[in-house]
């Protein structure tokens, strides 16, 4: 649910509400028109601004969650942190939809600032998470029950999408807005409830997230207590405590290995590791969340005019493709993952989503201006030391929320609003596609299969 709620549906809930924010802010009083997308309309080009900044912010509190969290957890425990990274997320969750105040400046640096404390919070649930799961999982299914909490986000998007159109769509029913009107005031309270929405699968956690015991890799390899491993283990497998004991598995190395992180000697064992799992988050996070600045542009036109609706229905029209996509696509392509993950290897089916995305991006790409616009990571959780484990995680995923920064963001500021032109739109594509191998090469080159072995054979 931690994935569900905050990788998914605090992230991917914001671009309806980006539209709700523009159309009350900064929209004249009529609905826009055909020059609503003039990139020398200087309202239009703030608004880019505007949304790129909100879009950022969340990413780079998330990578700064991921580093300070992921660190934590191996310094005093993945379970004393976890529930404190949920209290971010909750909390930062309610706070954007209060956002302080009503008016447009006060309720953008607000919607801002707990923006950046909820993307800290969502970047605290990633490593730890991953690092829990993998931690109580074993080696035959290990793979699918971390590919399983990360098809969560699937879940989330789809969630994301339909409160969205749930919620405009009864206030549309109850305001009957004309279209010949301004946008009408109970709109800003729609953007806020579907904010505050997604705190409420998260804190439903808490209870449970404070009575796991912490995992036995933790408490045996790090904190070296191996009893109190063994206790821990029993409540989780539900047996009597002597076959657990027998168990040679939970015994300690005779010399627990003491480099510090980032030493030589982890850089000569690790390095080559980190920088894999790095690199390829990196690059698909930029393929990830770039798309979807280029998803109205290619399907649009199959879906409505979103320039005829009003404020809601705008919204709505925002929200069906991410919907339809999550039910087609993204959904069926997690519970692939979890299904064949631990039958042919992670190695593989990462190469394979890599090849897939690029095959798809350029099939989109190249033949953008003549026939479409005519027409219309789970290996870092299981490949470091236990001391190590949550930290290198979160460096991974720290890495790859960059990528859309670099991407959703980047190509937003450079673009200026020129996405809408079809021959930028093109060549953004078909360099998503060139970034998806890429990410395959990375992966060929860089990244070891981890599957069908031990944690700690990984580590070997």
């Amino acid at each position: 649910m931690g994935l569900f709620s905050d990788a998914a549906y605090d992230l991917f809930c914001i671009p309806p509400i980006l539209r709700l924010l523009g159309r009350i802010y900064y929209q004249k009083p009529h609905l826009p028109t055909n020059n609503y997308n003039n990139n020398n309309d200087d309202n239009f080009v703030i608004r880019r601004h505007v949304d790129s900044v909100l879009l950022g912010v969340a990413f780079f509190g998330t990578v700064i969650g991921q580093l300070v969290f992921g660190r934590l957890g191996d310094r005093i425990g993945r379970r004393r942190v976890y529930g404190l990274s949920l209290m971010v997320m909750v909390l930062s969750a309610l706070g954007c939809g209060f956002s302080i105040c009503t008016s447009r400046s006060c309720v953008l640096v607000s919607l801002g600032f707990f923006r950046y404390l909820l993307g800290v919070g969502i970047g605290g649930d990633y490593p730890l998470s991953a690092t829990i799961m993998s931690e109580f999982a074993n080696k035959r299914t290990r793979g699918s029950f971390i590919a399983a909490v990360f098809s969560m986000q699937g879940f989330g998007i789809l969630a994301s999408s339909i409160v969205t159109m749930v919620v405009c769509g009864i206030f549309n029913a109850a305001s009957h807005p004309n279209p010949k009107e301004k946008t009408p005031t109970e709109a800003d309270v729609a953007w806020r409830l579907i904010l505050m929405l997604g705190a409420i699968p998260a804190a439903m956690t808490y209870y449970w997230r404070m009575m796991m015991p912490e995992t036995a890799r933790y408490t045996a390899l790090v904190e070296l207590n191996v009893q109190q491993a063994t206790k821990d283990m029993e409540k989780v497998l539900d047996v009597s405590l002597s076959p657990i004991a027998e168990d040679e598995s939970l015994t300690l190395p005779q010399d627990p290995p003491s480099y510090p992180l980032f030493s030589k000697q982890f850089l000569r064992l690790h390095g080559r590791d980190l920088f894999g799992c790095s690199a390829s988050w990196f690059l698909v996070d930029v393929v990830f969340y770039s798309s979807n600045l280029f998803q109205s542009q290619v399907y649009g036109k199959y879906i409505g005019n979103k320039n005829k609706a009003n404020v809601y229905k705008d919204a709505i029209h925002v929200a069906l493709l991410p919907t339809i996509v999550a039910i087609c696509s993204t959904i069926p392509g997690y519970w692939f993952t979890v299904y064949f993950i631990d039958r042919i290897g992670r190695r593989k089916i990462q190469m394979m989503g890599f090849l897939i995305m690029a095959l798809v991006y350029f099939a989109i790409g190249i033949p953008y201006t003549s026939y479409w616009q005519g027409h219309i990571n789970e290996v870092s959780a299981e490949l470091f030391p236990a001391r190590f484990r949550s930290t290198c995680h979160g460096i991974s995923g720290a890495t790859g929320k960059v990528g859309p920064i670099i991407g959703a963001v980047g190509f937003g500021w450079a673009s200026h609003g020129q996405t809408e032109h079809p021959k930028a739109v093109k060549i953004l594509l078909v360099i998503l596609g060139g970034v998806c191998l890429l990410g395959l090469a990375v992966t060929y080159f860089f990244t070891p299969e981890t599957n069908g072995r031990s944690l700690e054979e990984n580590e070997e």
